[in-house]
């Protein structure tokens, strides 16, 4: 949809979105640093009408600033950040929201006692409002249906706490641990404690 509002306004220009997969809650050029790009993931979305050798022009660029490059189809693009960014994130908001209004019944326990992975969502939960109200808008439909599939799988772990299926717990916890693994494994993270955190 942006896409088609940037080529109608610059309709002489080659337009080819690009999208790279890096960065931390911080928005703004205050917020780079110079190996921001470095071994990320950075996803383009042509048109199938547009010309190779521009795309390769672009790709060149991205390589030149450190990132792995692919091609995808636009609206896998959206289903595919729907499921590994959007979803988080709008996850780690609900969660810290539901939080906050405890906070009134723990008076301030919330906050004093966060472990890891509270921590963790609150990190998630600080990104910029603005753009994250604009990225759910801009990827509705994607984000739905992905979130129509997290509410079920919800639902069954819902199911299986009510009625302390012990195995269906641990069988569902034992293939996520997997993921978190094949993460750690194409470098998109690290193994080591607290994410690789400096203590401070």
């Amino acid at each position: 949809m942006i896409a088609r509002e940037i080529r109608a306004a610059l309709p002489d220009a080659v337009v080819i979105p690009a999208h790279p997969i890096a960065g931390t809650e911080n928005s703004g050029p205050e917020a780079g640093f110079a190996g921001l790009f470095r071994n990320r993931w950075c996803i383009l979305t042509p048109e199938d009408s547009t010309d190779p050798a521009d795309i390769a022009r672009l790709v060149s660029f991205w390589d030149a600033l450190g990132a792995r490059v692919e091609i995808m189809d636009a609206a896998r693009h959206d289903l595919v950040l729907a499921i590994t960014s959007h979803l988080p994130h709008l996850i780690a908001f609900t969660i810290v929201g539901t939080a906050s209004h405890l906070e009134a019944v723990t008076e301030g326990e919330v906050i004093k006692y966060s472990a890891g992975g509270f921590r963790d969502f609150t990190r998630i939960a600080a990104s910029n409002p603005v753009m994250w109200r604009d990225v759910f808008l801009a990827n509705q439909e994607a984000v739905l249906d992905v979130l129509g599939r997290f509410l079920a799988d919800l639902g069954s772990l819902e199911n299986a706490i009510r009625e302390a299926d012990g195995p269906a717990l641990f069988d569902w916890f034992s293939r996520t641990g997997a993921i978190r693994r094949a993460i750690i494994y194409e470098g998109q993270d690290v193994a080591a404690p607290d994410f690789g955190r400096q203590k401070q």
